[in-house]
């Protein structure tokens, strides 16, 4: 199976012998760059190119083409050749072309030799580029993998290869613009847009277009136009909006199913391209009889809903896709029931504004007239809440079909611990973008909940409140419901005892460090833990067991100044080392890895002295990978006064239990925060802890 890759992605090849199949929609010129381990050409004769097409290892094209095949050989490559890159630039004087983003993006499929394809990456997002480098093979610990660049360049091919290196880079540039021009009568024009199975207008049975020419209005995961970017998006909550409706596709009707039984559309020749999402697939229309468009009175039909797609959102990889999709889930959610909100307020503003202009007039406080008064204005609020809650149910549907596709799609950083993406988890390669620090939902829709993603590296520590009084049990009924099944508390109805919250707190801070130190690379990332009065020993029995946690915490002030100590060390060496650029200058029993300081039962056995290196850790470590999580209870914090508030306004609040405390950016909503636990019985965390006390070992020499 073809493994359709994004901007960043990589892809192990597991042969050397493969084919480069390139399709534009106009002529183009392809090279082949041979680089050393950084990337960089020694000289032109590390350029295969139409003028010299033949390097050993690689065969080029010797004209622009809408179509190549460059036929690369990896074992036959020298050994100082770390990086083959792919180019692709527009001509000049040959077609109409002078930018991508003027034509369907280019298509780069790395097959074997039989044609079988290996990867394939659609340069999407390309806009004034006249050149741009599409793919490149590298050599990785003694193995070849693919991966999809896209870097494109305004300047032309000139700019492409002085970007490499090359010092003679124009002078090459034109001995290739020469050789084009030499082989003008060979090049070949563009294939006529009539073939389907792609919404480029190129054949690919392997994706065929959608069986639909309707798009959704309401569908915000949308590919943009050929111009728009694919680059990064930003973080920020309130920078994660959903494209806007998709341009409508052109096509006469079915055409025969393909090979996997769906069947494409064929636009007409002249017609405009469908840059829509290939994988996009919508519920067909019920087939009944509709009158002409132009008959009068004639129906307008709405638009077939899309079904969801994961990770089908803005991004250079599945992960930063995923992500991008659940904030834009997070802000739909906001925004329809903040219009929902808005509408219920208004027709109750209307009813008093009504019911007031009735009741006005002394002649109508009796009798019939009254009555009537009273009832029209009831009917019509009734019916401005009808129509709102109609609009917000429609998209609460869509946003529910789009999380049952979306959760069981999410990494594990992201998953929740019921995924079973945690049973066949083992040690990560590289640090994940963000961390899933529990659930949020509205009253509104208690079923769907959005998970909680938060970046990484931490930039703020968290604060488990373990307190009774820190807040006074909002949450609803089937809040109440839902921790009692959940967590598997003995919760009431009142509030709940302060030794239930304390567990739960303490199991809560548990199953966020096996989050941390399962989704970082083995050694990457280690626990430390402050437990003065020696309570905190069963709940940190996972994290001992496995030999995660080296070792019981030391009880008592001693243990608090020691771990103290040696953390305010650790930030203070390594700020100075940074600051210097003498990384390698660390001592030895210096531990780079990041570093997670579980704070239990605070303030208990810290002094003044403790609490400054605390304050100090809080403020100064999340930039140098100490983070603070904190167990305690907020109340008896206070007995410090004002001086660890500024402490408490530096961490995130989380609570044990599901409680109403978090708000959004937008309009303030109130959101049901749910923590991270593992379902009961359920015995997961120590299972992926025993996978990273395994994979620590492994790594030792």
């Amino acid at each position: 199976m073809t493994a359709e890759l994004v901007r960043g992605q990589n892809h192990a090849l597991d042969r050397t012998r493969v084919e480069i199949r390139i399709t534009a929609g106009g002529p183009v010129v392809a090279a082949v760059t041979l680089g050393d381990a950084q990337g960089r050409l020694p000289g032109t004769e590390a350029v295969a190119h139409p003028g010299a097409p033949r390097r050993t290892g690689i065969e080029v094209p010797r004209q622009a083409a809408a179509e190549h095949r460059l036929a690369v050989d990896l074992g036959a490559l020298p050994d100082a050749v770390h990086r083959v890159s792919v180019l692709l630039a527009l001509p000049t004087g040959i077609g109409a072309l002078t930018t991508f983003g003027a034509a369907a993006p280019p298509s780069v499929r790395v097959t074997d030799l039989d044609g079988t394809g290996l990867a394939g990456y659609t340069l999407t997002g390309l806009g004034a580029e006249s050149a741009v480098v599409a793919v490149e093979l590298y050599r990785r610990a003694g193995a070849w993998k693919v991966r999809a660049v896209g870097q494109g360049y305004a300047d032309g091919l000139a700019a492409l290869l002085r970007d490499q290196g090359l010092p003679q880079a124009a002078e090459l540039a034109a001995e290739i613009e020469e050789a084009v021009g030499r082989g003008h009568a060979r090049a070949v024009p563009a294939p006529a847009p009539a073939a389907a199975g792609r919404p480029d207008g190129h054949a690919r049975p392997q994706h065929p277009a959608p069986d639909t020419t309707t798009p959704p209005a309401a569908d915000r995961a949308a590919a943009a136009p050929p111009a728009a970017s694919d680059g990064h998006s930003a973080h920020a909550p309130a920078e994660h909006g959903r494209s806007g409706p998709a341009p409508a596709a052109h096509g006469p009707g079915p055409t025969a199913p393909t090979a996997d039984g769906v069947t494409p559309t064929t636009p007409p020749v002249g017609a405009p391209v469908d840059y829509r999402h290939p994988k996009r697939r919508a519920t067909p229309a019920p087939a009944t009889p509709t009158p002409p468009v132009d008959a009068p009175g004639a129906p307008v039909s709405p638009p077939a809903p899309t079904l969801p797609v994961a990770g089908d959102a803005a991004g250079w990889s599945m992960e930063e896709r995923l992500y991008n999709q659940v904030w834009g889930m997070f802000e739909d959610l906001t925004r329809s029931v903040a219009a929902y909100r808005s509408a219920s307020d208004f027709a109750e503003s209307r009813l008093e504004q009504e019911l007031d202009t009735a009741l006005s007039d002394p002649r109508n406080r009796l009798g019939t007239a009254a009555d009537a008064a009273r009832a029209a204005a009831r009917d019509k609020h009734a019916a401005l809440v009808t129509q709102a809650r109609a609009a917000l149910d429609r998209d609460l549907a869509q946003l529910a079909a789009e999380s049952e596709v979306v959760e069981p799609a999410l990494p594990p950083a992201f998953a929740r611990w019921d995924s079973p993406v945690w049973q066949a988890h083992r040690s990560a390669q590289e640090r994940p973008m963000a961390l899933r620090l529990g659930d949020l939902h509205l009253p509104e829709v208690r079923d769907l909940r959005i998970p909680m993603l938060v970046r990484l590296p931490l930039e703020r520590g968290l604060w488990i409140d373990c307190g009774p009084d820190a807040y006074a049990w909002r949450g609803p009924d089937p809040d109440r419901a839902y921790a009692r099944r959940e967590l598997g508390s003995a919760l009431t109805d009142g509030p709940p005892d302060e030794a239930e919250l304390r567990r739960l707190s303490l199991e809560t801070a548990v199953a966020l460090a096996a989050r941390m130190l399962a989704v970082h690379p083995a050694g990457e990332f280690a626990v430390q833990v402050i437990d003065p009065g020696g309570t905190a020993l069963p709940a940190l029995a996972p994290l001992l067991e496995t030999g995660v946690l080296p070792a019981a915490p030391v009880p008592g002030a001693q243990g608090v100044a020691t771990v103290l100590e040696g953390l305010t060390r650790r930030v203070d060496l390594v700020q100075m080392a940074v600051r210097s650029r003498a990384a390698d200058a660390l001592p030895p029993d210096v531990d780079t890895a990041d570093q997670l300081l579980i704070v239990h039962d605070f303030p208990h056995g810290f002094d003044d002295r403790a609490v400054t290196r605390l304050r100090y850790l809080a403020d100064e470590g999340p930039a140098v990978g100490v983070h603070l999580l904190m167990v305690a209870d907020r109340a008896q914090a206070r007995e410090y006064g004002p001086v660890l508030d500024p402490l408490w306004r530096s961490l995130l609040r989380i609570t044990p239990v599901p409680d109403a405390h978090l708000a959004d950016p937008w309009v303030g909503h109130a959101w049901t925060y749910e923590p991270p636990l593992a379902p009961r019985g359920s015995r997961v965390v120590r299972q992926v802890l025993g996978r990273v006390a395994e994979a620590r070992r492994e790594r030792r020499p």
